[in-house]
């Protein structure tokens, strides 16, 4: 069992002065067997998370770059985080950023790595049309920076790069393959783009391992409150315990396929186990709306919605006549996207990857997830 140090919980769940000891303290590995080395940006995100878990369970020693805060932001990473002076630790963290060439050499000259999986990013769309700059540069040159890194060191390391569906934008074709022409439009989507770009030209041009993943929406109990779907299923927890009054959304006709990130970071660690590196999509094939996403979401809650109005006006109506949601405009993107939907068929049948949960399964656990850490933080039981 590699989740051996005593968790604080709370909102500052993280051992208390841990991070200090994160840059300083020896790894105590000189008796440990060899093991495979990964390192992951973006570890204490939502598939940063996951994509550890996995990866300690298939025996990995797994390093995780993480950007310094003043409040700790660990709260994915804590059941599996242990104390530094433990004995043969097998995931450390380090402070780096991927604004900073610096930071990344060290920590990639220090841990190694056999494989990197680069999920660090500035990955809010609708945030990314409000700072651009910092998008372009931590998303698409943080990229580079990582792939010029491993260059200049002269290491094998296998590298994964997280490509994003946003990478297709209005798309020409349905579903979207491998091969449909991208048309980006966001500042997110344009530098994931840079990204993708990228990490395929080090591919060609010195022959490095370097993959992109262009995983369509994925989502968890560990997803940011700020994504629409989670606000959807905190908003639907809060709303049946009588805590909130309705929820304030945006474009309800935009369409996802929407999947399970358990399931799709499976998919990265198998896209670096391939003889060949290759790009490949990873989706679930079914589309569906925001407007169905909340109404699967409530009903798990007991509560049924009808939609009434267009446009601006429309509204999620229970049945007692009360407004459970509607738009507000402010939410709208400057360019929507529409409809995506994927086609993994290469990933099928050259990785063997299928997803295991559908929309309703994630659907169930996010909302379920959610009434109870409402049942935590307030002490009382929701409304069934």
């Amino acid at each position: 069992m590699y989740a051996v140090g005593v968790l604080v919980r709370g909102p500052h769940s993280v051992l208390a002065g841990a991070a200090d000891c994160w840059q300083t303290n020896p790894t105590h590995m000189s008796n440990a067997p060899k093991r495979k080395r990964a390192l992951i940006t973006g570890i204490t995100g939502q598939d940063g998370s996951y994509l550890a878990e996995l990866l300690l369970e298939k025996g990995y020693q797994v390093w995780g770059m993480i950007r310094r805060a003043s409040l700790f932001n660990t709260h994915r990473i804590d059941h599996i985080y242990q104390t530094p002076q433990e004995e043969n630790v097998r995931l450390q963290l380090r402070y780096g950023d991927l604004s900073d060439a610096g930071s990344i050499n060290a920590v990639v000259q220090e841990s190694q790595p056999d494989e990197i999986y680069n999920l660090g990013a500035q990955s809010h769309v609708k945030v990314s049309f409000d700072v651009p700059e910092y998008t372009a540069d931590v998303t698409g040159l943080g990229t580079l920076r990582i792939l010029d890194s491993v260059r200049s060191l002269g290491f094998n390391s296998r590298i994964y790069q997280a490509s994003s569906s946003e990478l297709f934008g209005q798309a020409v074709e349905s579903p979207q393959t491998e091969a449909t022409p991208f048309n980006p439009r966001s500042p997110y989507a344009a530098a994931k783009a840079f990204a993708f770009h990228i990490a395929r030209n080090y591919r060609e041009s010195y022959g490095m391992y370097a993959v992109n993943g262009i995983l369509f929406n994925h989502e968890s109990p560990r997803r940011g409150p700020t994504f629409v779907t989670r606000k959807i299923t905190r908003a639907v927890a809060a709303i049946a315990a009588g805590r909130q009054e309705k929820l304030f959304l945006g474009n309800l006709d935009a369409r996802r396929d929407w999947g399970f990130a358990g399931d799709y970071v499976r998919a990265m660690w198998l896209m670096l186990q391939a003889d060949e590196p290759e790009d490949f999509v990873i989706a679930t094939g079914t589309t569906s709306s925001v407007r169905d996403f909340c109404s699967l979401a409530f009903a798990r809650a007991g509560l049924r919605i009808h939609w009434s109005g267009e446009g601006k006006e429309e509204r999620g109506v229970s049945a007692d006549g009360r407004t459970l949601v509607a738009v507000d405009p402010r939410y709208f993107r400057p360019a929507e996207v529409a409809n995506l939907v994927g086609d993994a068929s290469k990933a099928k049948q050259k990785l063997g990857w299928e997803p295991t949960v559908d929309l309703q399964g994630v659907v169930n656990m996010m909302v379920d997830a959610d009434r109870q850490l409402l049942d935590e933080e307030h002490g009382d039981a929701a409304v069934e």
